[in-house]
């Protein structure tokens, strides 16, 4: 059957502008880590994917070594997008990333010139596509000059394969020290894709949004559920092999038991507002104009679909926000 999108489609999630740029994103992405790679039916990558862009959602996240095997979530999009979305390219925000691992070798990781080069071209083959929206470097490179790594994406932009460029994982030091490298070269940096959630509010305490804020660019948070801590299934308790994000472990530090006292009260607010716990997590992150928009994941389209119901009620009185911030800083 031929693919045609839902003709109401922009009707049903709020949208926003990334700082003053030109570039405006759904306030929810669709992100491919570890759900539709090839651990998946492709019939149902398919169907997830196009609930997605039929429900509003018009940007795609990938990356180089998403999976699980390196690639095969580029692949999987790919195919989705020659069968379906090719039509619909210039409503596509369509973005990825390198410098994880990503084939074998010593160049296949972090950001030197020739890294970031052969990925952005592969990412291209598998997913078909002439350029992306955003590039960004995936994560800190230790090793290689910081302006190899600005030059590289810079010259990404101006071989016309990326139109905007980001970094993701950077703290805020790292991230003022290659805007400003950005700012000299005229390269469109367009923000920072980190670990931002309810428990996970390093990104607020660091100063990485005002520095975002402050070079013109914006947030896009990954995992704003915490790996699903922020949903109704563990509400009384958490399992000994809960696979926390990297990002997330310094949450159990006070014990798993402080953790469920913290997601018990905050869904209590939740369901005072007539929302699921997972729909007021993103919500709350959403109020803040500096993320410009949250990356979810869905391996079904129920969980798609439950997740989006957020739209329904995104405002928060003051009240709110003051038992919601005492609940967060015990």
């Amino acid at each position: 059957m031929v693919y045609a999108a839902d003709e109401n489609r922009y009707n049903k999630l709020p949208y926003r502008r990334v700082s003053d740029s030109g570039l405006i994103v759904p306030a929810v992405s669709f992100g491919l880590w570890r759900n539709l790679g090839d651990q998946m039916p492709l019939e149902n990558s398919r169907n997830v994917i196009l609930k997605a862009f039929d429900s509003g959602i018009f940007s795609f996240d990938n990356a180089s070594n998403y999976g699980p095997s390196n690639g095969t979530a580029e692949v999987t999009f790919g195919q989705v997008y020659r069968q379906d979305l090719k039509p619909y390219r210039e409503e596509l925000v369509i973005t990825t990333k390198a410098g994880y691992h990503m084939w074998p070798g010593p160049l296949g990781e972090f950001s030197g010139k020739k890294t970031l080069v052969n990925a952005l071209e592969l990412s291209l083959k598998r997913m078909g596509l002439d350029y992306v929206d955003i590039f960004y470097a995936h994560r800190w490179d230790p090793n290689t000059r910081l302006e190899e790594t600005a030059r590289t994406l810079d010259l990404l932009v101006r071989q016309g394969k990326a139109l905007y460029v980001g970094v993701s994982n950077y703290t805020a030091e790292q991230t003022a020290a290659i805007a400003e490298i950005f700012e000299d070269l005229g390269t469109p940096f367009i923000g920072n894709q980190v670990s931002y959630n309810m428990l996970n509010r390093s990104s607020l305490d660091s100063g990485l949004l005002d520095t975002l804020n402050q070079h013109h660019a914006g947030l896009f948070a990954y995992g704003p559920l915490a790996e699903g801590l922020l949903t109704d299934r563990y509400l009384n308790g958490i399992p000994a092999d809960f696979p926390i994000h990297r990002t997330n472990q310094f949450l159990f530090d006070q014990g798993k038991d402080a953790v469920v006292a913290k997601l018990q009260a905050l869904n209590q607010i939740a369901q005072a507002r007539g929302q699921k716990l997972s729909q007021m997590a993103l919500a709350w992150l959403l109020q803040d104009q500096r993320v410009a928009s949250v990356v979810i994941g869905a391996s079904k389209v129920e969980h798609l679909l439950d997740n989006l119901a957020f739209a329904q009620n995104t405002e928060f009185s003051t009240d709110e926000l003051v038992r919601i911030e005492a609940i967060l800083k015990k």
